[in-house]
């Protein structure tokens, strides 16, 4: 649960220009960074795109970055799974966020939060009539377990503790303003609906309230 108390400290680590390009032909460049100091030691990597593509050499804020902290979604991201719609998520963000200037937070969060293989077994149950938040539970786990500490500390580091949000996920905002970056803005993205993610997105709606307009499942 997200807290007031002082963030520890994150600090950059590498930085290098990162061309971009996906499988429509879209293409952007890209800063990518790394960090020491995150609290879970984990290999999470900030994309700047647009203006926040140059080197960063200070903390001092430009203006308001628009951010989306997107977690890792290897069957979605990479290999083009619609049971969800992260990889077009990812897709549409890495458009907006480089024609607007800001971040994304690559977060090594798969399946919400507990993992590849444990999210194998959760598509199991699903495809057995659990939905995506009761398989979680049935195999041990809470409905989510992302934490968005290590976003905060990547954001501080960046010198961005006033953002706006790319998210439809009224869970990352409150995580992120409980861990001190302001959250000014709330921007959705666009609802990725297709015949294989319907029950999913419905399910995230109604049950996560995120802000999908979406119609019941049938």
């Amino acid at each position: 649960m997200a807290t007031t108390a002082p963030l520890p400290a994150a600090t950059i680590r590498t930085q290098i220009p990162l061309p971009l390009r996906f499988p429509d032909g879209y293409s952007s460049l890209a800063r990518a960074f790394s960090f020491d100091g995150l609290a879970d030691g984990r290999e999470h990597l900030a994309f700047g795109l647009g203006d926040r593509a140059a080197p960063v050499t200070s903390t001092e804020n430009l203006r308001e970055p628009l951010v989306r902290p997107h977690s890792e979604c290897l069957t979605g991201d990479v290999f083009g799974s619609q049971r969800c719609d992260c990889g077009a998520q990812l897709r549409e963000a890495v458009e907006r966020i480089s024609d607007s200037g800001g971040y994304l937070l690559y977060l090594r969060q798969e399946g919400r939060g507990i993992g590849l293989y444990p999210k194998l077994d959760a598509y199991a149950l699903q495809d057995a009539g659990l939905d995506t938040y009761e398989a979680n539970l049935a195999l041990g786990h809470r409905e989510d377990e992302r934490s968005y500490l290590v976003a905060a500390q990547m954001l501080r580091a960046l010198g961005a503790s006033r953002v706006a949000l790319l998210s439809n996920n009224p869970d990352k905002a409150r995580q992120l303003g409980g861990y001190g970056v302001t959250v000014t803005e709330r921007v959705p993205t666009g609802v990725h609906l297709s015949a294989t993610n319907a029950r999913y997105l419905a399910t995230k709606a109604r049950h996560g309230g995120h802000t999908l307009d979406v119609p019941p499942p049938g």
